[in-house]
């Protein structure tokens, strides 16, 4: 960094900045419904960052230093406090207006952020070790080319990847196109996993499978009133096992007035009877997406969860107020199987209605540098809910959060050619 700063070359320009975001959150059946006489759980979870940017004709440069904690999770003398790491640290090289190339770990983000996503909301977020070819032949069209592949550790010989990235390897292509009132993206992602093959027998060996993620993006803006809608299919293999599924999202949206969104929309994934005894996976599901802000707050779906599932299908409307530097949005959801839900017990069909969540959340934005957001969330299960989740949804299932963000610009310095 300092060889950087001390012999400029090229006008550049270096921006230093940090965020600290603690979270209060009180959990009451978040994420599965809870059991009679379960109390909530309480804490504070912290993320602390500091963004280290540069910037010239030829390179752009990143670091972001991070240390996610619970409050309390070490003793206030630990000499050994060293949960740091690098959220981000990449460097891309412009080799002109068209081209340019990215390289380590860095965010990857598309679209309304269902397949790739920064997940924002996760203290920890996400970002992958990966290269990146950006391609622009003008200003309407954008080309990503992406490349990802992981290893525990340096070795001499080929060893099993334990996937805790989530996959092996990865290759995708993404494209974007501005035409007018209308929009267009097309994503292809290829993702392969590492398993062990015949384990325990002679032919045994070191396998990836690759499952495909592909589909449109499109949306529409007139004004005040848009459109947006995907569908994605996903095919493939992945532990030897077919994999055939599908996803469909809408949304309507109407600017009331200058103080007043509100959003129509709806997503159904493809599930899996819960008597299919097939190993085929026929449950859609999102991958990196940013799953928090979708299908409700409480992250019953898709939030490390109902993986090779029945699906779900979420019907919401979304009401958003604004005012000088306050806002407010309520958000009521209903939830339903794609797929049948069956009493394993006594082959009896359940209903496909799982039930229905409240999301109320507020923000006031104190100044340009300080945040603070709070929310309520409320779920009402069924019994079918209960069959996949467990616990009882016909009592108080809720959850509660406050958040501060702190995000100050700390420096910014332009340099002038030399």
């Amino acid at each position: 960094m300092i060889v950087f700063l001390s012999v400029p070359s090229l006008a550049q320009e270096f921006n230093l900045s940090g965020e600290i975001r603690p979270r209060y959150e009180n959990r009451y059946g978040y994420s599965s419904l809870r059991s009679e006489g379960d109390k909530a759980g309480n804490f504070i979870s912290q993320r602390s960052r500091i963004n280290f940017d540069l910037k010239n004709e030829k390179l752009i440069f990143k670091l972001v230093i991070q240390n996610v904690r619970n409050w309390g999770d070490s003793n206030t003398l630990s000499p050994d406090d060293t949960a740091i790491a690098f959220q981000q640290a990449w460097g891309e090289a412009i080799f002109s207006k068209k081209l340019s190339l990215k390289l380590g770990r860095q965010e990857i983000s598309y679209d309304n952020e269902r397949i790739f996503a920064r997940a924002a909301w996760a203290q920890q977020g996400r970002s992958h070790d990966a290269l990146k070819f950006k391609i622009r032949p003008n200003q309407n069209h954008k080309i990503d080319l992406g490349i990802a592949y992981n290893t525990d550790k340096q070795t001499n010989s080929n060893e099993l990847y334990s996937n805790v990235a989530g996959y092996k390897t990865f290759q995708y292509a993404w494209y974007h196109g501005s035409f007018n009132k209308f929009k267009l993206s097309f994503l292809f992602l290829n993702n392969g996993i590492q398993y062990i093959n015949n384990e325990g027998l002679p032919s045994e060996d070191i396998k990836v499978d690759y499952s495909q993620t592909m589909g449109p993006r499109v949306t529409f803006n007139n004004n005040d009133f848009s459109i947006d809608a995907a569908f994605y299919l996903q095919k493939g293999m992945v532990f030897n096992n077919s994999v055939s599924a599908s996803y469909v999202g809408v949304n309507f949206n109407y600017m009331i007035s200058k103080n007043i969104d509100t959003t129509l929309g709806g997503e159904y994934f493809s599930g899996k009877d819960t008597n299919d005894t097939s190993s085929d996976i026929k449950s859609f599901k999102p991958l990196f997406g940013a799953n928090h802000k979708f299908n409700g707050l409480m992250d019953y779906f898709y939030v490390g969860n109902h993986e090779n599932n029945v699906g779900l299908m979420d019907v919401y409307l979304h009401l958003s107020f604004t005012k000088k530097n306050w806002s407010f949005k309520l958000s009521p959801h209903y939830f339903s199987s794609s797929a049948q839900i069956v009493n394993l017990e006594n082959n009896e069909n359940l209903d496909s209605y799982l039930g229905a969540e409240f999301d109320f959340t507020m923000a006031y934005k104190i100044n340009d540098s300080v945040k603070i957001d709070a929310g309520y969330s409320q779920i009402f299960g069924t019994k079918s809910m209960e069959a996949l989740k467990g616990g009882n949804g016909g009592i108080q299932n809720s959850w509660a959060w406050v958040m501060v963000t702190f995000k100050p610009n700390l420096l910014n310095h332009k340099f002038k050619d030399q």
